[in-house]
């Protein structure tokens, strides 16, 4: 795996300009550094192709492609192209480095977003996607983990590294389906020629998953989950969302729609009405909010009606807002009749003091991402995380070896304590775990730690695993035998903590 060489990359400077300070995230074809461009003194992104990957020609087409079609335009919603080249056998894009987080990792802090924010987002998508059409550009893989949000609130598309140019029939080639299965498009995902509504089809799935705050669809494995978009119809998003308008579901029904034929023909067709749906929302809110404010300034005038394939009228749509606010206000009565106090671990168990963190890879290199295992016991339950390497299987394979390959995180307690609960949030629900205790140390090899005291299997977001622990112990290991799909941009599974407590 990229991961035993890329700390060695730190301190190289590519074309004797871009020098490499830390390592951003890494996927199955490249590794994402913070660079500096000595040149200029700015702060760049710089992504390296593996060596393994570059001696590939059809791999190493793939990532010239990248940089020769994002280098074509330059948008606002877009990342930008700066420079590219090749330096000791290392290809290499740089990419303007946006400071914020992705979409997915937006969503996994707060779950659900405003309606306002969410259409705000996606019209900006859209018209970052808008500009990569009229190139006859398909990006091919639209999911949060490749939508950046910049620290102005800023939605920008990166990650054009399957993107195709549009051949003369107008349509890319058949192959074998890339992407990401939670927001591939039935076409993709049964390996059919895909075109501009390939990428409106995922977008509406990314506009769902922003107003739900979690996937359509779930399943066994991705092919399973492949199939559900090629055979049923996305969950009704007011039922999932009762609060959103008519005229936002709308614009999720039609994107979403199984026939190409069925959706929006074109981009433009979506942003018109995700615009006038923004007004919507805006006139049921009294104003608009948060990320909206700007995107719904920039909506022409001109275009402020839903498109011609709308299927409700606005009378409907008036009658289901009425509806829909006489939902809030019973939800408002019945919750404010059942008020809570404490945190999450009221009521629980009394807490054990726990003094550090530290990660665990004695199959590895010898750590994760070591400068971030702090944030594991930082008392920031939801705004910081640890996290682990990216890897190219959710159960290691081919990186880890052992009877029980996986990567782990350890805590220590101040004094020794006999916990019954262990209690993990993290952003990336979905991953199985073992959980182990020992008295001293820390062992040095997993076989060192003994039996497992517990055992946890497709973690939720607040995991509250049942501790057998027979004798006081001092350091409590989580080691994570199969990952989760990672939710930034660079793709692969991975592991993030946000807390871990132990509790009496």
């Amino acid at each position: 795996m990229e991961a035993r060489s890329s700390s060695a990359m730190i301190g190289t400077v590519l074309s004797g300009r871009y020098r490499l300070e830390a390592k951003l995230g890494s996927g199955g074809m490249s590794t994402v550094y913070l660079a500096r461009d000595q040149t200029l003194d700015r702060p760049v992104a710089v992504k390296v192709m593996h060596r393994e990957m570059s001696e590939q020609a059809d791999q190493l087409e793939r990532f010239r492609q990248e940089a020769r079609s994002v280098a074509k335009f330059s948008h606002p919603n877009v990342v930008s192209v700066i420079d590219a080249g090749e330096d000791g056998g290392h290809p290499y894009i740089v990419f303007e480095y946006v400071e914020g987080e992705t979409l997915k990792q937006r969503i996994s802090r707060n779950g659900a977003l405003d309606p306002q924010e969410a259409i705000a987002y996606a019209i900006e998508i859209a018209r970052g996607l808008s500009v990569a059409h009229a190139r006859q550009m398909v990006h091919r893989d639209i999911k949060p983990q490749n939508i950046l949000i910049d620290a102005e609130g800023r939605a920008k598309l990166t990650d054009f590294g399957i993107s195709r140019q549009l051949e003369q029939d107008g349509m890319t080639a058949t192959g074998r389906v890339l992407g990401t299965t939670d927001y591939v498009a039935p076409e993709q995902a049964m390996g059919r020629k895909v075109d501009p509504r390939t990428d409106i089809y995922s977008l509406g799935v990314v506009l769902y998953e922003m107003l739900v705050g979690q996937v359509p669809f779930a399943a066994d494995s991705q092919v399973g989950v492949a199939m559900k978009h090629v055979n049923e119809e996305l969950p009704d998003v007011q039922r999932r969302r009762p609060d959103v308008s008519a005229a936002v579901a709308l614009v999720v029904e039609r994107s979403t729609a199984k026939d190409p034929g069925e959706r929006y023909q074109e981009v433009g067709e979506m942003i018109d009405d995700l615009s006038t749906a923004l007004e919507v929302e805006a006139a049921r809110a009294g104003s608009t909010t948060g990320e909206a404010t700007s995107v719904l300034d920039a909506v022409p005038p001109p275009k402020r009606e839903l498109s011609s394939r709308a299927r409700w009228s606005w009378a409907a749509i008036l009658a289901l807002l009425l509806v829909a606010g006489a939902i809030l206000l019973a939800v408002q009565l019945i919750s404010n009749g059942n008020l809570g106090g404490g945190g999450a671990n009221k009521g629980k168990g009394s807490p054990v003091s726990v003094s550090s963190a530290t990660d665990y890879d004695p199959q590895g290199d010898g750590e994760e991402v070591g400068n971030k295992v702090e944030l594991a016991v930082d008392g920031d339950p939801t705004g910081t995380a640890w996290e682990t390497e990216h890897y190219e299987s959710d159960t290691f394979a081919g990186t880890k070896t052992g009877p029980d390959p996986g990567v782990g995180i350890y805590v220590k307690a101040a004094s020794p304590a006999k916990p019954e609960k262990m209690i993990v949030r993290t952003p990336t629900s979905g991953w199985d775990a073992e959980v182990f205790a020992a008295a001293s140390g820390p062992p040095e090899e997993l076989s060192e730690w003994g039996e497992p005291v517990a055992t946890v299997v497709d973690a939720s977001s607040s995991e509250e695993i049942d501790l057998s622990v027979e004798e006081p112990a001092t350091y409590f290991l989580l080691w994570f035998n199969k990952a989760s799909e990672a939710h930034d941009q660079f793709g692969g599974y991975q592991v993030e903590v946000s807390d871990i407590n132990l509790l009496r």
